[in-house]
């Protein structure tokens, strides 16, 4: 009985971190926990951390079985989890803040299961951050870390390091090993997805080059994991769905830069953002085209990231 409870509850660590880029697979999972740890044996500590109680909030609070199950109450809280290492000092006041915002993912990923307007996607995660370092920038500033202004520019654009990095920003992961593991965790769950995986990592650094981008910037992944979540969401297979995801990876690139300029820690809000407009101009475009009934649903097409 036990053994069973403790292989469940593996599974379900497994699946929470593969729906981070839409794997319901425990193995997927493993391999970007994997990738994770060689990056950073913290980061990693931190991402199950997250996982967990946002999992354990889901359960307590009696929520779906079957959403916990699949991991759809764990990605948001894995990825809060590793925005703490990313953004703040660890410290056990660090570590208490981070286990609120986890909790916190989970009741607005509720929200967004109350409502079929839009999906949440990784929306839980961002404003759980979002208010996360609001209220430390307010009340307690020094628990942030401060982020090295002095950074070399690089003199040339490293095109397999921007490519493997692309992926591995997804969960904030700054090396190349880490992005092929989650490459490795797609693929052994599904080969389509390992291809839009590969697209949408390569399509923004074309744009981002000919919008004449930094570099530095690309070197480090800023520029592509965005358009690897985008990708993911509406990548099928056909060529109108690739169209569609190709549409929304270059508007999130546009997003990003724009963010980035203002100063913005954009998180995964332009891939956010990209995919619901590419999802309104989509239906739009059923609407005129195809009628009002095939209009309807504003999930047909999009990947089972929502609750």
């Amino acid at each position: 009985m036990k053994e069973a409870f403790t292989r469940k509850s593996l599974l379900i660590l497994g699946r929470g971190i593969g729906q981070v880029m839409f794997q319901n697979n425990a193995l997927s999972g493993l391999l970007m926990l994997i990738g994770i740890f060689l990056n950073s044996w913290q980061m990693g500590l931190l991402a199950v951390s997250g996982n967990i109680i946002s999992t354990l909030t889901a359960r307590i609070s009696g929520y779906d079985c079957d959403d916990i199950k699949n991991g759809l109450y764990g990605f948001n809280g894995t990825l809060v989890g590793i925005a703490v290492g990313v953004f703040m000092l660890l410290t056990v006041s660090s570590l208490m803040l981070m286990a609120i915002a986890s909790c916190a993912s989970t009741y607005i990923a509720r929200f967004f299961n109350m409502q079929r307007v839009l999906p949440g996607f990784t929306t839980p995660f961002i404003l759980s951050v979002w208010m996360l370092l609001g209220l430390c920038s307010w009340l307690m500033p020094d628990m942030l870390l401060v982020s090295d202004t002095e950074t070399p520019a690089s003199s040339s654009i490293n095109y397999l390091q921007c490519f493997s990095m692309g992926i591995g920003q997804v969960m904030f992961q700054g090396n190349m090993m880490t992005g092929l593991f989650f490459l490795a965790g797609i693929l052994v769950n599904s080969r389509n997805a390992a291809v839009y995986t590969i697209l949408g990592a390569l399509l923004p650094l074309l744009l981002a080059t000919l919008l004449g981008v930094d570099s530095e910037a690309l070197n480090m992944g800023l520029m592509g994991y965005n358009g690897v979540l985008c990708a993911l969401a509406l990548g099928g297979k056909s060529w109108m769905s690739c169209i569609w995801a190709a549409c929304s990876v270059l508007l999130s690139v546009v997003l990003q830069i724009v963010g980035m300029n203002w100063g913005i820690i954009t998180l995964t809000a332009p891939f956010v953002l990209s995919v619901w407009l590419t999802m309104g101009i989509k239906n739009l475009y059923l609407f005129f085209k195809l009628g009002r009934k095939q209009a309807t649903n504003p999930s047909k097409g999009i990947k089972a990231h929502t609750l």
